[in-house]
């Protein structure tokens, strides 16, 4: 079964990279170089939901800093897709889940990208939601019960571990491989029962349906997920001016997160088309980290002393086989070598 599971993961995956192949073709991407060459285009995957990576798209500090690139922001709807993206070596950098990570790294992907930075840490801005009607009140009333979520994505990782909690069978729920506007007309036609998403999804959900568990939750005991960012490892050695400059932008929007969260609001809102308001409310479901704690032990780290994310990794990788989602986890070792801290502690000095 081990194998089957495989030749048919190989077989998805090369079904998707065909489909994006011909978006490629298209003139989508920019570079062509995989970001192998001396190509001056960045290009960057970034997805709809808070975070400082929108703010960094929305005050355009990255272009500013490098004048010298095209920077290219294409829209992706889960960590899945990105993957599939970095396998055809269409992206560079990315905004990108911590369970999908975990995958990428792993066989059959074997991704040759490298954490740098943690965007967030899933709190109220990733649930389980129940829709009105369904009859669902509680997780173990999930079984038999239709359950979209992106598969690959830490909504995935999430809603295994919440049923892994409850002690449902995951075999015995009818799970569904939606992204999230396709959750959102799942649940209008009443097509499925129950969801586990995020924001801005998730809030809509929320006006017609009951959250039964966060990722805060599931955080609390003991699985955590987080929002990353990740960058392929032969554009920072091609670029190596690129990522202190991204990281750069990255703190200044942490910086605004906390400093001036109306100022963040209004950017957030302006890349999810919402009012500030509403932008506000969503940026204070999920936990930030300030610049400087990125280097910390807990996190990302510093040189020669990788930090706990790789156990992070690690952890979420291992559930991943115990829940049958890949057939063995990489080591350890592997891991803390996936975590780049190279110039981190620079990027996040004041």
């Amino acid at each position: 079964m081990a194998g089957t599971r495989g030749w048919l993961r190989i077989s998805s995956i090369a079904a998707a990279l065909g489909a994006l192949l011909v978006v490629t073709a298209c003139g989508q991407d920019g570079s062509g170089d995989g970001g192998k060459g001396g190509g001056r285009t960045i290009r960057i995957a970034y997805q709809a939901f808070p975070s400082g990576d929108l703010i960094v798209k929305d005050k355009g500090w990255l272009e500013k800093a490098l004048p010298g690139y095209t920077v290219k922001w294409t829209k992706f709807d889960s960590g899945a897709s990105i993957n599939t993206a970095f396998v055809a070596g269409s992206v560079d950098l990315a905004a990108i889940g911590s369970s999908p990570v975990a995958r990428g790294l792993s066989e059959p992907l074997n991704i040759p990208y490298q954490v740098t930075w943690v965007l967030d840490v899933a709190g109220e801005n990733e649930a389980l939601v129940a829709r009105n009607g369904s009859k669902v009140s509680s997780v173990k009333d999930l079984e038999g019960k239709k359950v979209a979520t992106p598969f690959s994505s830490t909504s995935h990782y999430s809603l295994l571990a919440a049923l892994d909690r409850a002690g449902v069978d995951s075999s015995k729920v009818q799970l569904l491989d939606l992204e999230p506007q396709d959750i959102l007309a799942a649940w209008t036609r009443g097509d499925i029962d129950a969801t586990y998403v995020w924001l801005p999804t998730l809030e809509e959900l929320k006006k017609t349906g009951k959250v039964l568990v966060s990722s805060r939750e599931l955080a609390a005991s003991g699985k955590p997920t987080l929002d990353l960012g990740v960058a392929s490892t032969s554009f920072i050695e091609a670029h190596p001016d690129v990522l202190p400059a991204w990281r750069k932008a990255q703190a200044q929007a942490l910086d605004l997160i906390h400093d001036d969260p109306e100022a963040a609001s209004a950017a957030v809102g302006k890349q999810l088309g919402i009012s500030p308001a509403e932008a506000g409310a969503q940026i204070k479901q999920g936990i930030f980290l300030k610049p400087a704690e990125q280097a910390d032990a807990k996190w990302l780290g510093t040189p020669g002393k990788v930090g706990g994310l790789a156990d992070n990794l690690h952890s979420a990788a291992q559930f991943l086989v115990d829940q049958k989602q890949i057939d063995s986890a990489p080591d350890l070792d592997k891991l803390r070598k996936s975590i780049y801290v190279e110039g981190l502690t620079d990027a996040v000095s004041p």
